[in-house]
């Protein structure tokens, strides 16, 4: 199903059937536990029908957007798991990532409603086989500067696209913007903007979507974070950043999940990053204010993951003879006996 792009409530308008006396219903898409996940992680969307909540079989939909700006809602093939209003996936896979919505059909009375409202679902992965380079190597960034984004692969990165979803403007092209172009992989900000703001992330010809990324553009004060996941045991060096001043650098207190953690300082350094170091970092200057928000994820090193599974089996190889003396024991004791 293609559709001509409109502005988000247009679009959730142009869908609505005709030929029904009772009043419109709205169906309300929601997401638990969290839009932001890890390989692995369980997810569930939840489809609410506002009203009436019987009689109504549910269908889930991706809304992608091809090269010629038209929207393309995609039934999921497996469908059928949302019955009753939720859709559960137990183990979320890169190929998750996207933007999600549902509908919902009654048959007595005969009634569609509309699209939902749109819900965007991200999932990161450990090593991605493609990467967002961003340049400046930051997720928050100020106004009216210049800001380069990049897919870059190890074969043909000429295949991919940078694609975003904005909460004022929805799912679109990255170069859609009216200061932006893209030439093959790459797409060249003449201009942020704060409407800019948004994930934005490398999708191929076949809608494959890798390395989601959330930028964030903002005026005065920002946080100079990492573009990707800190892996545990590594450095991590957090800055904040004054627009209007050379060099950038202010002496801010930053904070973590709303505390303070450091004061007075130009540069906050974590030399050695454990999971207990994820949360959502910002900073604040007392005369030029604070930064948004950026969430710093933290990852398992892929040599420590190595290292535990190699422990759990070895120290299950080291228990085995003791266990299959013990059961040749018991076998003998029994036919001893004669009760085997």
């Amino acid at each position: 199903m293609k559709l001509s792009k409109l502005p988000l409530v247009l679009l959730l308008i142009s869908h609505i059937h005709s030929g029904h006396t009772e009043d419109r219903v709205q169906t309300v898409l929601g997401v638990s536990p969290q839009k932001w996940l890890a390989e692995g992680d369980p997810v569930t969307l939840i489809c609410e029908v506002y009203g009436n909540s019987t009689g109504w079989t549910f269908s889930w939909y991706t809304l992608n957007v091809s090269s010629d700006n038209r929207y393309n809602f995609q039934l999921l093939s497996d469908s059928s798991r949302g019955a009753g209003g939720n859709y559960t996936v137990s183990s979320a896979a890169l190929k998750h990532t996207g933007v999600y919505v549902c509908r919902a059909e009654r048959r007595k009375p005969a009634y569609n409603t509309t699209y939902s409202n749109t819900q965007p679902v991200w999932v990161t992965g450990i090593s991605p086989r493609v990467s967002l380079i961003i340049s400046p190597s930051r997720t928050q960034h100020f106004t009216s500067v210049s800001l380069s984004l990049s897919c870059e692969d190890q074969s043909n990165s000429d295949r991919w696209r940078v694609k975003r979803y904005t909460e004022s403007l929805g799912l679109e092209d990255c170069s859609s913007s009216l200061w932006v172009s893209q030439t093959g992989s790459t797409c060249t900000f003449i201009f942020t903007s704060k409407s800019d703001t948004g994930v934005y992330w490398c999708q191929s010809e076949s809608e494959e979507k890798y390395d989601p990324v959330n930028i964030t553009v903002h005026l005065v004060v920002i946080l100079e974070s990492p573009v990707h996941p800190v892996t545990e045991g590594d450095t991590l060096t957090l800055r904040c950043l004054y627009q209007h001043s050379t060099p950038p650098n202010l002496r801010a207190d930053f904070y973590k999940d709303g505390s303070l953690i450091q004061n007075q300082t130009t540069e906050m350094i974590i030399s050695t990053v454990s999971k207990s170091h994820e949360g959502f970092y910002y900073c604040k200057h007392s005369e030029r204010g604070e930064s948004p928000k950026s969430w710093i994820s933290v990852r398992v090193s892929p040599s420590e993951s190595q290292i535990s599974v190699l422990h759990t089996l070895s120290s299950v190889l080291a228990v085995c003879p003791y266990l299959l003396v013990t059961v040749v024991l018991i076998f003998k004791c029994c036919r001893m006996r004669g009760t085997c």
